[in-house]
């Protein structure tokens, strides 16, 4: 565009011209700053009628440095201010780590798959053999930082193990599917001593891929007929904990044998798990209606053979299979869908239970067999030598039917009669009496705390899963007996109300004896040996997430 030079005023032509080019010269030096004397300047310049630009202010003020005051330190109410400002800011880092430090291992790529094939190994086979999560991944975090690798992930489900290798060249992730699910304690108990070796040092890769392989191929220690004449003599056991005589033992004792030669035979056909135990809880039901009709043709006395007796007794041999324990052990541990999944699992087998006995008391009630409870009177009469020697009896025997090493069967049977003492006890001071609202419930908290509390302290020194002591030290506190009742009253009586509160009452029994163990073990843990990282890593998580 085009730019002409506008005639000057009169005024502005008056002016001297050397303070015009003093101006001018002034608006080319790049270090001036622009003010009104650019701007009369620019008006020399015809722009076409168009506006001139409005002056930019500054973008901060000058400060006045003169008229500041130094701040006094010791001015009144500033300490506390700053007293104040420091409770409501935060200071410091969060108090809980949000993302784990990536460290390096040192190991090439292939030394850390093969770490992380034999990891995933181990936690498959540890939740296989009937190992609560936490433990697990406890283990499985051991054996890595073991072997030398530190960025190790693990997840596990109620039926996968998944774990990550952090790399920053390679990330590795390996999936293992939990297909067996059992009771076996010695190979859980040889693969926690494997990685108590490897974390103490002086195990390598190769070896504890080896010393893996031949745990898992190795033989049982008990054949099968073992097992079964182990749960034969739990019944037995269970009964005589019940008040029953040598009759009503060696019927249970057979009861309890056909029912674990069929349930293998129909586990080995592909039958669920679902209806073994209810044609199992069926056939115990069968037994005493077998026995009721026997005593009104033959007139056998009912004080010798209580057919209620031999019920309940394999109702708690089908329950001590549950992994109630690891159910709330997961929960408390910060494991909620494992936990969810283990705790589905154990109310839909109970479930399975409920209507195998309720089915055949329904058949009974169509033929006219009338069953009776009057007989049951849970431990009353029973001295406590004898009660002390059932639950060491049943505590050994579902040691044996667990493939528990024979030298920590007489382990577990001690602490079987310890835990019944505490019982025994509390039910005499009357503390936790069977008419209250909660039943024995509060008797049974203290005897498995008493459990949790000798499995925590010994695990270590003894080199065995706190699990082995703990599971098989409550099975003679299980609500077998219970549960037979709650459903004899919904079915035989008609008593829904009374039949439910029994069932709650069941309930209540199994999560006071999943909590004592819990706690015990928790407590015992500071009193036998200072937690590792591993350990306090889970308690964290158990604690919560809120920071």
């Amino acid at each position: 565009m085009n730019r002409r030079v506008r005639p000057a005023s009169s005024a502005r032509r008056d002016r001297p011209a050397r303070s015009l080019r003093a101006r001018r010269s002034s608006s080319a030096d790049p270090t001036a700053r622009v003010g009104t004397g650019e701007l009369e300047a620019a008006e020399l310049v015809d722009t076409d009628a168009v506006p001139a630009a409005a002056p930019v202010p500054p973008l901060r003020a000058p400060a006045r440095t003169a008229d500041l005051k130094p701040r006094r330190p010791d001015a009144p109410g500033r300490f506390l201010r700053d007293k104040a400002r420091r409770m409501m800011v935060g200071q410091g880092p969060p108090t809980v780590p949000l993302v784990q430090l990536r460290r390096d291992s040192g190991l090439g790529a292939a030394e850390e798959r093969s770490v992380l094939d034999l990891v995933l190994r181990v936690g498959e086979a540890m939740i296989g053999t009937g190992a609560p999560v936490a433990d697990a991944t406890i283990d499985m975090l051991r054996l890595a930082d073991g072997l030398g690798v530190k960025n190790l992930t693990v997840d596990i489900t109620f039926t996968s193990v998944h774990a990550t290798i952090d790399r920053d060249d390679d990330p590795v992730t390996k999936v293992r599917v939990i297909r067996t699910r059992t009771s076996d304690y010695s190979r859980l108990t040889e693969i926690s001593r494997l990685v108590m070796d490897v974390t103490a040092g002086g195990v390598d890769i190769p070896t504890a891929h080896a010393r893996l392989e031949s745990i898992l191929s190795a033989p049982h220690p008990y054949s099968r007929l073992v097992v079964t004449a182990a749960l034969g003599l739990m019944a037995a056991g269970v009964a005589v904990l019940l008040g029953g005589g040598w009759a009503v033992s060696i019927v249970a004792a057979l009861t309890t044998v056909v029912v674990d030669r069929v349930m293998r035979f129909l586990r080995h056909r592909g039958l669920p798990y679902l209806f073994q135990q209810t044609l199992g809880a069926g056939i115990a039901t069968l037994v005493a209606v077998l026995l009721l009709w026997g005593q009104e043709i033959f007139g056998w006395d009912r004080a010798l053979l209580p057919p209620s007796l031999v019920v309940a007794s394999g109702i708690m041999v089908l329950l001590a299979g549950l992994s109630v324990v690891g159910a709330a052990e997961d929960a408390i541990a910060g494991f909620p869908l494992t936990s969810a999944a283990r705790a589905f699992e154990v109310v839909l087998s109970t479930i399975g239970i409920i209507i195998g006995i309720g089915v055949m008391l329904a058949i009974a009630q169509r033929l006219g067999v009338t069953l009776s409870i009057g007989d049951l009177e849970a431990r009353g009469g029973v001295a406590s030598v004898v009660t002390m020697a059932a639950s060491a009896m049943i505590a050994g025997a579902w040691a044996i039917a667990s493939y528990t090493r024979m030298r920590v069967v007489a382990l577990i049977a001690a602490v079987g009669a310890v835990a019944s003492a505490m019982f025994t006890l509390v039910s005499y001071l009357g503390l936790s009496p069977e008419s209250g609202p909660f039943g024995t419930t509060v008797a049974a908290f203290v005897a498995a705390l008493t459990v949790g509390l000798i499995a925590g302290g010994l695990t270590d020194r003894l080199r065995i899963p706190s699990m082995v002591l703990a599971v098989c030290g409550i099975t003679p506190f299980l609500p077998g007996l219970a549960i037979y009742r709650a459903m004899y009253n919904i079915v035989d009586s008609g008593h829904l109300v009374e039949g439910l509160d029994l069932l709650v009452r069941a309930v209540s029994i199994g999560l006071a004896l999943a909590a004592g163990v819990t706690l015990g073990e928790f407590l015992a843990r500071p009193l036998s040996a200072e937690a590792d990282k591993w350990q306090r890593r889970i308690r964290r998580q158990a604690r919560g997430t809120r920071i």
